[in-house]
């Protein structure tokens, strides 16, 4: 697993200034969709493995990541660059990821009253898991709230009041689910 130190959302991308930065946000708010490109070549790695983290499925984070970048060119005029870009658009990022689950639940929901009134067949069973877990795999198997919190804070390196703002909870909520989180890992990669 890699530091958090290393992982940590940083002030710009590899590679370039922030000044740099800067210039192509303004020439890209402007509507220079080379300008947005360049930005979108920057952040996508970070952007699809945040995507990935939380939602634990490489075509959804795909989609997702996406997603995130057509919402930022979007929205690119409500940034106001009183913070870092990258930072502005981790935590969009993040708004879609969570508007995605959100989604899905409520899918998942209309799908399940409709099998319990007889209308669908149940779905075929889930995959026995593995013996042997990775760390990813045992993120994977996390409860969403508390894999959400984990991958934020320990991986991300955003707060707990951060969190609470990002995904709606209180910070002791987040506290609590990263407590969680932490000692279902211990025992998973344990064994």
């Amino acid at each position: 697993m890699k530091s958090r130190a290393a992982t940590k959302i940083g002030p710009e991308p590899e590679g370039t200034t922030s000044n740099e930065e800067e210039v192509l946000v303004r020439q890209a708010q402007q509507g220079d969709e080379g300008a947005f490109e360049r930005l979108y070549r920057w952040h996508v790695n970070r952007v699809y493995a945040l995507c990935l983290r939380l939602c634990c499925d490489v075509v959804q984070a795909q989609e997702l990541t996406q997603d995130a970048f057509v919402r930022a060119w979007e929205r690119l005029d409500s940034f106001r660059h009183e913070s870092a870009f990258s930072s502005w658009l981790y935590r969009l990022t993040v708004n879609v990821a969570l508007g995605d689950r959100r989604s899905r639940q409520r899918r998942v929901a209309k799908l399940e009253e409709a099998q319990s009134m007889g209308g669908l067949n149940p779905g075929a069973e889930m995959p026995s898991p593995e013996t042997r877990l990775d760390l990813e795999a045992a993120i994977a198997l996390l409860p969403d709230g508390a894999r959400q919190v984990f991958v934020l804070h320990d991986v991300e390196g955003y707060k707990h009041e951060e969190i609470s703002r990002l995904v709606g909870i209180a910070p002791g909520t987040s506290k609590a689910h990263l407590h969680h989180a932490r000692k279902v890992l211990k025992e998973q990669l344990a064994s």
